[in-house]
């Protein structure tokens, strides 16, 4: 028998092979896909009493024959009459796998088919010059049929030879594609998407030795590739911890244990199943790690999860599985459609719900664990607004001993004495202890408490976070000198007049005049506040740390501007005061310089003089 192949697209081969799917390789997902289907059908028959012939072991072989030239993947499933070639292969489009389901849809079990579109098996013709297919059906006085098919729209079909049930399908490698007759290369492929298929993949044998001494024998096996129950498709009930971390093992290798794990489970209103488990986050923000697999019925489809997983859960590591979200005819990209907003509501909740019941019955597990969730609950609050709902009651902030507490206990701790004249709670944080210590002491002197907020994406978190919070402040410990921090109506008493504090901004401005970023102005504070300390307003720290984060400047190439404040209730102030004009000029360029490397602005040259300066006091 000969015809022509029945498609509604001119051209469908060029189509197929340039356009319908983004990656070349998935050929052989595709034609691995089909052959579980097939033994999946054949499962599903005999359990359903529609198949009562001994069914045998069920697996799939992929094999290579580098001198034909050939890669070849046989499967012992349903097979095909020609009537059936010709109406599953020859009318492009037309889903056996489909078709299958909507005939037994009331009496299938656990079976599940694979296919949707019926182009799969054209992704062939990516790889291949030519493509035939020997099967035989599993109907009684089936006879075996072959079909050839050059990559036009041309083919041919006749008697096969194959003496079992299932499906023969050999693909001859085109010369530009000879990558796929290497072992190495297929393997690679295997593992990557087929590595947790339900029916067993053979590809390779291995010998191993039974018996001992003159009786031993060599039994030669085939290698099975792939785990047909992989952890996410059985019951939480039956697993055990080192079930689920032997599990991670296999996903990532040479990872660090993870800290915990939720194994997804729903079956209404959608299909999903899967496990994602908390890695150890690093300190360092990258939330694109692509560490969360899709599978689409135990078939690996992506790493590319966004579509159905909020940034902030990129950071987690696992596998979701459902043949519920809908997928392109190549399966290789999503398509976003309802099932796509309840799912990633759903796995939202799941992830909130667990953490929350962690804080609520394990609360010292809970701290423990806060130093690896920090980050990946901040970037959920930030990113994802019903998660940030839920994180409120279980969030934690850590002060400058390290003691951790939930946000009502820590602004019942600074509400007293942390409370501005306007009736704000003044948030008080570090970012880096060594550079800001001398600010944190001075704050403790006062009894006040001090976060420690030192990640990236602080900033940005702090901020909005009190867009949330009712009467809160933040304030980074050195965004203002101490006594003024709080905003309180305490007055300090300075112990030069106001003429003498004009007098010192100018010779003090008179040194920084080079500098267009310093601005100088006299207040009265503490006396264990510097003479002279510099600092930068909350807001343009703020700024400039969320531009540092996104890389991108909000203020062009206009310079970061610092406040240079000259304490005028310090003893010193007055004693340069009193000194002879000739030497007070040499006081205040130190008293800057000693400012300056307080924040780490005292670099090169400067650095160097001060140096000297300080050597030859000695």
């Amino acid at each position: 028998m000969k015809g022509n192949i029945s498609v509604n697209t001119e051209n469908i081969f060029p189509i197929i092979k340039k356009s319908l799917y983004s990656n070349q390789e998935v050929f052989l997902r595709e034609l691995v896909s089909n052959a579980v289907d097939a033994s999946q059908k054949i499962r599903a028959l005999a359990n359903m009493g529609q198949f009562s012939k001994e069914l045998g072991e069920l697996f799939i072989d992929v094999k290579i024959d580098h001198d034909a030239k050939t890669l070849t993947i046989m499967d012992r499933g349903l097979g095909m009459t020609a009537d059936e070639i010709n109406k599953y292969i020859n009318q492009v489009a037309f889903s056996g796998a489909t078709e299958f389901m909507e005939t037994y849809k009331d009496k299938l079990k656990e079976e599940t088919m694979i296919g949707a579109f019926g182009l799969g098996f054209y992704s062939a013709f990516m790889v291949a010059s030519k493509v035939t297919i020997d099967s035989l059906s599993y109907q009684d006085e089936a006879q075996p049929a072959f079909w050839s098919c050059d990559g036009s729209t041309e083919f041919e079909i006749s008697e096969g030879t194959r003496t079992e049930r299932g499906t023969t399908i050999t693909l001859h490698i085109s010369e530009d594609a000879e990558e796929y007759l290497q072992e190495s290369r297929i393997n690679e492929i295997l593992q990557k998407y087929c590595l947790f298929l339900p029916v067993p993949i053979h590809f390779g044998t291995e010998t191993r030795k039974e018996g001992e001494g003159d009786e031993a024998v060599e039994i030669t096996e085939p290698v099975i590739i792939n785990q047909t129950k992989p952890i996410w498709s059985q019951k939480p009930s039956e697993l055990t911890d080192e079930d689920y971390l032997n599990f991670y093992e296999v996903l990532f290798p040479f990872h660090e244990k993870p800290l915990f794990w939720i194994h997804l489970n729903v079956d209404f209103p959608f299909n999903l199943t899967g496990v994602l488990y908390f890695p150890k986050f690093k300190a360092d923000f990258d939330p694109n790690k692509n560490k969360i697999r899709l599978f689409s019925n135990q078939v690996f489809i992506t790493d590319s999860v966004e579509e159905i997983v909020p940034d902030f859960m990129r950071l987690l590591h696992g596998v979701i599985d459902s043949p519920d979200i809908p997928l392109n005819v190549s399966r290789s990209f999503l398509q976003t459609d309802g099932n796509v907003k309840k799912i990633t509501a759903h796995i939202t909740k799941k992830i909130s719900d667990k953490l929350a019941e962690l804080f609520k019955n394990d609360r010292a597990g809970f701290e423990e664990k806060w130093a690896d969730l920090d980050l990946f609950v901040k970037y959920g609050m930030l990113t994802e607004e019903k998660f940030s709902e839920k994180a409120k009651d279980f969030f934690l902030v850590k002060d400058q001993d390290g003691k951790l507490y939930d946000w009502t206990a820590y602004e019942n701790l600074i509400s007293a004495n942390q409370t501005d004249k306007d009736g704000n709670k003044i948030v008080l944080y570090f970012a880096n202890r060594d550079q800001q210590t001398a600010a944190i002491e001075q704050a403790i002197a006062r009894s006040y408490s001090i976060l420690e907020l030192g990640h990236a994406i602080d900033p940005h978190w702090i901020g909005n976070l009190e867009q949330k919070l009712e009467k809160v402040r933040f304030k980074r410990i050195d965004s203002e000198p101490i006594d003024k921090i709080i905003g309180k109506d305490e007055v300090i008493p300075s112990l030069i007049g106001e003429e003498e504090a004009k007098t010192v901004k100018e010779k003090v401005e008179k040194l920084l005049e080079e500098d267009k970023s310093l601005v100088v102005k006299t207040e009265a504070c503490g006396l264990d506040v510097h003479p002279i300390t510099i600092t930068m307003n909350e807001f343009m720290r703020r700024m400039h740390d969320m531009e540092a984060l996104g890389g991108k400047s909000m203020f062009g190439n206009m310079p970061m501007m610092h406040d240079v404040v000259i304490n005028t209730a310090h003893p010193l102030i007055k004693k340069i005061m009193e000194m002879p004009e000739e030497n007070q000029n040499e006081s205040w360029k130190y008293l800057v310089d000693v400012a300056k490397l307080s924040q780490g602005m005292l670099r090169g040259k400067e650095l160097n003089q001060f140096i000297q300066h300080a050597l030859n006091k000695i």
